[in-house]
């Protein structure tokens, strides 16, 4: 099985760059400066055991690969950038190869299926950072990271214990899953803090409002009749997140997107679920909603991170209402 990881950044880059290490068959898809700066010098991945740079085949688009029946896709952009990509495969020609969505949130899935036969989901559990092209980090100790994976809607097949043997022979942690999206939902939970703690800088400030956003997630998966797993998966095998010499920790996918400037936030796709699901089972979602709209202040520039108040979500609740 070659590995295509369609997406070279944070998450997609310390996979990349894994594989590579291990060496296994590995092609990256990227843009832009990062793009540049791998094919000039490879990845450098650092972890709490060290740094090492990888080389590995990139591209920029999938149109330059020559694609084979034994691939594998790993979608690893952010959930604005699927509907892109997934065109793209489209349109040269992939079709039964199986399509991974090692992403935040819930909406890949079904979005994938549309074009494609074999989807799979995965939850990602690995924090990692790009701010530097060529550069990413990755902070799990004593594994690099953790991953459910598992057929969508539901099932496991060979595909999905292939790609556990490579991940695990790589260094990841890998746990089939027959539900898997009950899996994303429980991380589709944690990542509604991702806004907050890219908007406030006060601890208790974030707290507060992480609180007010999962009631309102819950309740609302709850009318909806979702199944979440309410199990903690950041304990498995003790992963821990540490220090990395000579780094500081940037900190979520979505506070990395505005330090970037990338002029586009996954929010409306973690909070926004919640806002998405509250209004087809008519239940208000004034928090989530508020956080949505905030995400859009801090994608454009107009506020700089961790700059809001507690008044600023709350006048952003009252003007809604």
């Amino acid at each position: 099985m070659r590995i295509i990881v369609y997406g070279i950044g944070a998450i997609g880059g310390a996979i990349a760059a894994q594989l590579s290490f291990s060496g296994h068959d590995v092609v990256g898809i990227a843009r832009g400066r990062q793009l540049d700066a791998i094919r000039a010098s490879g990845l450098s991945l650092s972890t709490p055991q060290g740094t090492r740079t990888a080389h590995f085949p990139v591209h920029a688009d999938p149109a330059e690969i020559s694609f084979r029946p034994d691939d594998a896709v790993l979608l690893t952009m952010k959930t604005p950038d699927t509907l892109g990509a997934l065109q793209r495969l489209n349109a040269i020609g992939v079709s039964a190869q199986p399509i991974f969505c090692f992403q935040n949130g819930v909406a890949n899935e079904p979005l994938a299926l549309r074009f494609f036969a074999n989807v799979y989901g995965a939850t990602v559990m690995l924090p990692a950072d790009y701010d530097t092209p060529g550069e990413v980090a990755a902070y799990f100790t004593p594994k690099i990271g953790a991953f459910d994976i598992g057929r969508y809607p539901s099932g496991t097949d060979d595909a999905v214990k292939k790609l556990r043997g490579i991940l695990r022979a790589s260094g990841f942690i890998v746990d089939r899953r027959d539900n898997v999206m009950s899996s994303k939902y429980r991380k589709l939970l944690s990542n509604l803090r991702n806004i907050i703690d890219a908007a406030l800088a006060d601890t208790e400030l974030q707290r507060k409002w992480y609180a007010r956003a999962l009631a309102e997630a819950e309740a609302v998966l709850t009318a909806a009749g979702i199944a979440w797993d309410k199990t903690d998966a950041m304990p498995r095998e003790e992963l821990t997140i540490t220090t990395i010499p000579g780094r500081t920790r940037v900190g979520s996918s979505t506070l990395q997107s505005i330090v970037r400037g990338t002029g586009s936030l996954e929010t409306d796709f973690l909070n926004g679920e919640i806002v998405l699901l509250g209004r087809l089972h008519g239940m208000v979602t004034p928090v989530n909603a508020a956080l949505c709209r905030l995400s859009i202040e801090l994608a454009s520039g107009r506020m700089p991170p961790q700059s809001a108040g507690d008044d600023t979500i709350a006048s952003m609740i009252g003007g809604a209402g």
